[in-house]
């Protein structure tokens, strides 16, 4: 003969085991995360549409959601401070988070583009035109050409866009 449990009784056994479980789910956030701990939900920032390679992000591109899945990994962009004028290197689609590696600062000088090449040594300064032979962000070390000479130094990318010879 088969047994089977009341409406009642099952309720109440569903109930305690919901119960049962929130409680443990709170004791393993407590030791993993204070944040979960204190009821406060970690976030992240996802795009709100299809953002391809070499879009400059803006905030109004971008959502601040709260991470409700415990097992989603570390590493993904939490702030909207972290990402905001910063370049994308991938595509990135709606609804993901946002890892770090796929974005990059924007260039301060360009490939085939013309800056100032700056030598600076003790109280002597020599300016010439250069073209930079690579993409370059602010404090980058890359090659550049001297348009006069057609001779490749090295320096150093400053934020106003010149380039600071390093000596040899």
């Amino acid at each position: 003969m088969t047994f089977r449990q009341s409406a009642e009784r099952a309720a109440i056994a569903s109930g305690a085991l919901l119960r049962a479980q929130a409680i443990a789910f709170a004791a393993v956030a407590a030791f993993s995360s204070p944040a979960l701990a204190a009821g406060e939900w970690p976030t992240a920032v996802i795009p709100k549409q299809t953002i391809y390679p070499g879009a400059t992000l803006e905030a109004e591109m971008l959502e601040v959601v709260d991470v409700t899945n415990p097992d989603i990994t570390d590493g993904y962009v939490r702030s909207l401070e972290e990402v905001e004028g910063k370049v994308t290197k991938r595509t990135l689609l709606p609804g993901r988070v946002i890892l770090p590696s796929a974005l990059r600062e924007q260039y301060a000088v360009e490939r085939g583009s013309k800056a100032l090449l700056v030598f600076s040594n003790g109280g002597l300064t020599i300016t010439a035109a250069g073209s930079p032979l690579e993409d370059a962000a602010v404090g980058d070390l890359i090659r550049a050409r001297n348009v006069d000479t057609g001779v490749i130094v090295s320096g150093t990318v400053m934020a106003d866009g010149t380039i600071h010879v390093v000596a040899k």
